[in-house]
């Protein structure tokens, strides 16, 4: 089958102008102009005049078996369904444990990323969960990641949280090599991603790692980096060194706490962080839970979706003025290009075919992934 996108807004992310983009199978094809086919070849046409093409959105910190369970067995969340997906234009998600890495499994993620590749989307994870030591499949998170192919690095291990397992530097620093040389043996990003919690100057742990050993800062994803402003005011600095990922879907619930992450995206990048070392993801289908501050108790409990992150992209645009091919690359090459997702992110020939078309106020006209159409 072939697929030939005509006279759209190319985004690459970059912007490229009004180009052609033929597909077939699970890969672009083509890229250019003005795309002609031979008589013998009839593909389908989709114009596109008017509506910008983009990558397929990449959500990278998804629990795709359900997260929570922190007020009890009512509260556990559900797992995702790749209708979510599509509603967000998301093409592409990166799955995890959370709080819960002891009634719920790494075997079951690994398990629902292949239900997700079955269906025809794509889908990588991590090993382990807040806990340390993290549960694994093999007993061992260098060997999860060398050997399973769909084990990208670790996360998300909790620091700076009540919910933590309060691990010392030594052990996480020794998480992080194996972590490391897992993903040089494997070719994999072998990266770990870091859930921050509320403490007080929450990047500590990750300074005394890199500051104590071979470990650099490119080692780490921490994410929730504007779940307040003290840490945000933080994650400025630390995104010199290193990456920063935004929390899209809690927002709307925590709007007293959170800095809102279309006006993060501005902030970061007023402050001198490196577009390509900002990620957002939606955290769907894991808890957002509010603690009171006092006694502890869990006081509510929400849960996001992964459109947030197209919302999140569509403020920072509309709202915030922020050009759309920057703020396009926080879902599509960068995490491509931090996580070694091959094939994904970029609008170029050989690579997959992922590819959203949006109108001018960012509603989703058409969503091809791995050359399907699916909306």
């Amino acid at each position: 089958m072939l697929t030939l996108f005509k006279k759209a807004n190319l985004y690459s992310p970059h912007y490229e102008g009004v180009m052609d983009v033929l597909t077939g199978g699970r890969t672009i094809l083509a890229v250019a102009p003005e795309i002609e086919l031979p008589g013998s070849l009839q593909p389908d046409v989709v114009d596109c005049s008017g509506l910008n093409i983009v990558p397929g959105l990449i959500d990278s910190h998804v629990h795709i078996t359900g997260g929570g369970g922190e007020g009890g067995p009512a509260t556990r969340m559900p797992e995702l369904e790749i209708q979510m997906m599509v509603d967000g234009g998301v093409t592409t998600v990166i799955g995890c444990l959370g709080t819960d890495g002891i009634t719920r499994s790494v075997e079951s993620v690994l398990m629902k990323v292949k239900s997700l590749r079955a269906k025809g989307m794509s889908a990588w994870m991590y090993t382990g969960a807040y806990q340390v030591p993290p549960p694994t499949i093999t007993g061992d998170v260098a060997r999860d990641i060398a050997l399973f192919e769909e084990i990208i690095g670790i996360g998300e291990i909790a620091i700076s949280d009540h919910r933590s397992s309060v691990p010392t530097i030594a052990e996480l620093a020794k998480l992080t090599a194996h972590a490391r040389v897992a993903g040089m043996i494997g070719g994999k990003a072998g990266i770990v991603n870091m859930h921050m919690g509320d403490a007080r100057d929450p990047f500590k742990p990750l300074h005394e790692i890199v500051a104590n050993s071979e470990m650099g800062y490119r080692q780490f994803i921490p994410t929730h980096c504007n779940r307040n402003d003290y840490i945000f005011e933080d994650a400025k600095e630390y995104g010199k060194k290193g990456f920063v990922d935004i929390t899209t879907s809690s927002y709307p619930y925590y709007q007293d706490e959170e800095i809102k992450p279309s006006k993060a995206l501005k902030l970061l990048l007023e402050s001198g962080v490196s577009i390509t070392h900002i990620t957002f993801t939606s955290d769907a289908c894991g808890s957002l839970p509010g603690f009171d501050p006092v006694t502890g108790k869990l006081v509510k409990i929400e849960m996001g979706l992964p459109d947030s992150v197209l919302r999140e992209i569509k403020e920072a645009v509309l709202d915030e003025g922020i050009p759309m091919e920057i703020a396009l690359q926080v879902a599509t090459s960068n995490p491509a290009d931090i996580l070694r997702l091959p094939g994904k992110g970029h609008i170029k020939e050989g690579f997959d075919a992922d590819l959203l078309l949006l109108d001018e106020r960012f509603n989703i006209r058409h969503l091809m992934a791995n050359g399907v159409m699916v909306k």
